[in-house]
């Protein structure tokens, strides 16, 4: 048996949601008649206490479409030198909205505001490209799955808005960082212009993330989808597994976290794991010594069934999800033993 802790991707839907998703009502989504994406896009625009919504197929999509919508070319995106749009998006920022990127070096991935204050390009100077977008990501990837302090965010939102900068967020990993603050999405609606949200990774979709903000910011953003390639049929389907997974895959992300911390201590007490990461959430990032590459290290773990990625020199990460039980992290415990 496999322990796949690849990444939270790697899911299948529960057999509830599979009931929910072969039960549910569809239609065709490009002309708008589809009730159940129509339903989860109201739903999750009502839980941010935003305009609208839009159901696309990956997180990708969703913050390609917000940095399309937001920015023109010749342009600039403020984000962290790891972010996930900069970093592993295909160069989409370039491709996609013909704009630059200001790369800042954040703490573990979390920007301050006078960071974002410092990097605005100045008014009207003809040397430099026009700041339009400031982009953060919570949790951060990169960062080992850190969070934000929402003071922070409130403060960089305050930055944004005196110099009519849009603030986005990639919130891949949100309700990850909420179950631990106890924040609310309506406080998270309330500070950025546009939110995207996976439904894929910790809530255990199949597929799908979702695009939040004004209706005029939602309506661009629906002929850009369209122009991408992304408008989809019968999607109603898997809108289904969205609607199931907000209202019974979040609370329990909490396992996840309390799974991913003894990860943690697992490799924090071997011989060739020189640091780990801070666990905050679902994401363990190990860093080794100089006795072994990451590369033959994730080999060594897959040959005793323990699936993990490389994730930069020396470093190695694990990403716990639905699928991961108490069982499995009993199996991986003993798999570790003799490792």
């Amino acid at each position: 048996m496999k322990i796949d802790l690849r990444s939270d991707t790697i899911t299948k839907p529960t057999r509830e949601m599979q009931e929910a998703m072969w039960s549910a009502t569809v239609g065709d989504d490009v002309f708008g008649d589809d009730p159940t994406v129509n339903a989860l896009q109201d739903k999750a625009a009502r839980l941010f206490g935003m305009e609208d919504a839009l159901f696309c197929p990956s997180g990708t999509m969703t913050n390609q479409l917000a940095i399309r919508v937001h920015t023109r070319p010749g342009s600039d995106v403020i984000c962290d030198k790891h972010s996930h749009i900069y970093l592993y998006e295909g160069g989409g920022i370039m491709l996609n909205a013909f704009s630059s990127v200001k790369l800042l070096d954040g703490d573990r991935g979390r920007l301050t505001a006078h960071q974002v204050s410092e990097a605005i390009s100045p008014e009207n100077d003809v040397h430099s490209t026009v700041t339009r977008l400031v982009s953060l990501e919570n949790t951060m990837n990169k960062g080992g799955g850190c969070y934000y302090d929402f003071k922070e965010i409130e403060a960089i939102r305050d930055v944004c808005r005196e110099r009519h900068i849009p603030l986005h967020l990639d919130g891949a990993r949100l309700f990850n960082a909420l179950v631990e603050t106890g924040e609310t999405t309506a406080q998270y609606g309330q500070v950025f212009d546009s939110i995207s949200i996976c439904l894929s990774k910790g809530l255990g979709c199949p597929v799908g993330s979702l695009l939040l903000g004004t209706r005029e910011m939602i309506r661009e953003a629906r002929r850009f989808r369209k122009v991408m390639g992304g408008g989809w049929r019968q999607a109603g389907f898997l809108a289904a597994a969205g609607i199931y997974a907000l209202d019974n895959h979040v609370i329990r992300l909490k396992e996840d976290h309390n799974r991913a911390r003894i990860i943690g201590e697992l490799f924090a007490a071997r011989a060739e794991v020189t640091d780990v990461f801070p666990v905050d959430t679902n994401i363990v990032i190990v860093r080794l010594d100089d006795s072994i590459s990451e590369k033959e290290y994730v080999t060594r773990l897959a040959n005793a069934g323990i699936l993990a990625v490389t994730f930069g020199k020396g470093l190695v990460r694990f990403v716990t999800h639905l699928d991961f039980t108490d069982d499995l992290l009993d199996i991986m415990r003993t798999r570790l033993r003799t490792f």
